[in-house]
């Protein structure tokens, strides 16, 4: 996955200031940015390269992306996002495109869950506009995903990432949820790819979820989108046919455009007074405006909370974030996409107590005298907790306004905590933990509960714990979790993960009932 070695503010090929991460894709993630030469806001790409590429090769990919996406732009103007830039910079290809004024689909997804058919057609046809043209001039897109495309409030779909696949030199490395079989394979891919990725976005659009999950492993997803069968959509209503059709494993088998094209026209008429609102306004606009009056940057460690290492495309990767709790780094990949609706956008976090590990007073006593060396952090977000000496904020995850996670510690290997607040948290903090997380969980290398989940009071809050070991060897984890309720659909969770081997050494034991003891909300 994409390792963020670049902060919040710093420059990219000594123009392009970086400001916030809006979507992660397994190996390439989108920033908010600035061209402070041009004094314009841009849209930037890092994908990560598989190896160090030479000047040659560099030149070349570079070339590749811009062109093939020029040859687009001009074909579908309004439709494809111009590359303004591209370059190869600290191990990523760099692709900077003009600013779309639009909301991503991915994050728009996030926000509303799914689609309802009729909304989900008409954008379908776009789509296939822009790839009719692309085919028609012997261009394949193949990196197709909700992370390239852009929706307007006054206009067409637009879509970006023409050029890049096989930049990487490795196939299908950044969104394998929406890779074709053929691609799974490693085969040639032509057209058909495009088509099934245009099917795996109807499906995502109307069920709230990619037809195959992301498993957190490249080769895991790759294998299940090549041999599982599809799971039949349960919303598409008039639209699926036309999904089914679009989603066959073999390439011959799949619909063609005209097909496709009709399918679509049709389900338009079906109902349109049954279409949601327009997408709201991106958040680029406000993000660009911060930054522009802001000043210059303050420096690396002020700004690092803006890094957002994990952004993600729906709550429950943010709240659950299995693929990382073996290792005690926040991570994107690894439970189902779920719709803010669904169960697993609704856990609160957590987990389970270590017997004797007790529960902290009701918020409305004071705060604890703290060990020595520890601070109280007061995060911007409302929320403080006590930290030993060291640790910093390490990662910021969020999800539009209904979710976010903050991950401290003091780097490397070394112990961790991660915060986590959502506005679509559960009833039952056990069920949640119980039903909702811990299936992600033990898709995990050597996952094994430690104890049952248990009911618990956290300053007079309905709380549950949940504790497990994750990981194999010198990389084995310990996880110890509390998730709680705020009141109404609103929660917090506190998880705290050491090397296995470590877990009960003293200053461990102490780190954790300082958290537990100290964390305040931002009501507090």
């Amino acid at each position: 996955m994409v390792k963020a070695h670049v902060f919040a503010h710093e420059l990219v090929a000594g123009r392009y200031r970086l400001l916030e991460v809006f979507s992660r894709e397994t190996n390439r993630l989108w920033w908010y940015a600035e061209d402070v030469a041009a004094e314009q806001p841009r849209l930037v790409a890092q994908t990560a390269l598989p190896e160090p590429v030479d000047q040659d090769t560099a030149r070349r990919v570079t070339a590749r992306v811009v062109r093939t996406s020029e040859t687009m732009r001009l074909l579908r103007p309004g439709q494809v996002a111009a590359v303004v830039d591209a370059v190869v910079e600290a191990g990523a290809l760099w692709t900077v495109t003009e600013w779309v004024d639009g909301t991503p689909l991915g994050e728009l997804l996030a926000r509303e869950g799914s689609f309802h058919p009729v909304r989900a057609a008409r954008l379908g046809l776009e789509l296939l506009d822009v790839l009719q043209a692309a085919h028609d001039e012997g261009v394949t897109h193949g990196e197709l995903s909700p992370g390239q495309v852009f929706v307007r409030d006054d206009g067409p779909v637009v879509v970006t990432g023409f050029g890049l696949a096989g930049a990487t030199l490795v196939p299908r490395l950044t969104a394998p949820s929406y890779a074709s079989p053929e691609q799974a394979r490693d085969e040639r891919i032509g057209p058909a790819a495009d088509l099934w990725a245009l099917g795996a976005l109807l499906y995502t659009m109307v069920e709230g979820r990619p037809p195959f999950r992301d498993r957190g492993r490249l080769d895991a997803t790759l294998k299940a989108v090549d041999r599982l069968p599809l799971r039949t959509p349960l919303r598409a209503g008039p639209l699926t046919q036309a999904v089914q059709g679009l989603l066959r494993k073999n390439a011959r088998e799949r619909l063609t455009r005209p097909v496709v094209r009709e399918a679509l026209t049709r389900a338009l008429r079906e109902d349109t007074d049954a279409e949601r609102p327009p997408a709201p306004e991106p958040r680029l606009r406000g993000a660009y405006r911060a930054v522009r009056h802001a000043g210059p940057p303050r420096g690396r460690r002020a700004l690092a909370a803006g890094t957002a290492l994990a952004v993600v495309t729906v709550a429950a990767a943010v709240l659950a974030a299995s693929g990382a709790l073996s290792s005690g780094t926040d991570s994107a990949g690894a439970p189902p996409r779920a719709t803010p609706s669904s169960p697993a956008a609704r856990q609160p976090g957590g987990g389970a107590t270590p017997a004797s590990t007790p529960t902290s007073a009701p918020s409305s006593k004071p705060v604890p005298a703290l060990p020595a060396g520890y601070r109280r952090y007061t995060a911007p977000e409302g929320f403080s907790v006590a930290l030993p000496g060291g640790w910093k904020r390490l990662t910021t995850s969020r999800v539009s306004d209904l979710a976010y996670r903050v991950t401290f510690g003091r780097g490397g290997d070394s112990p961790t905590l991660a915060v986590t607040y959502s506005e679509r948290v559960g009833p039952d903090p056990v069920a949640v933990w119980r039903d909702d997380v811990e299936p992600g969980l033990r898709e995990l290398p050597g996952y094994a509960r430690v104890g049952a989940v248990r009911a618990t009071t956290y300053q007079g809050r309905r709380a549950a714990d949940l504790e497990w070991l994750a990981g194999s060897g010198d990389a084995r984890a310990h996880t110890f979790g509390r998730g709680f309720l705020l009141g109404g659909t609103r929660g917090f969770s506190l998880r705290f993960t050491t090397p296995a081997a470590a877990w009960d050494d003293a200053a461990n034991r102490l780190a954790l009932k300082t958290f537990l003891g100290t964390f305040r909300t931002p009501e507090e």
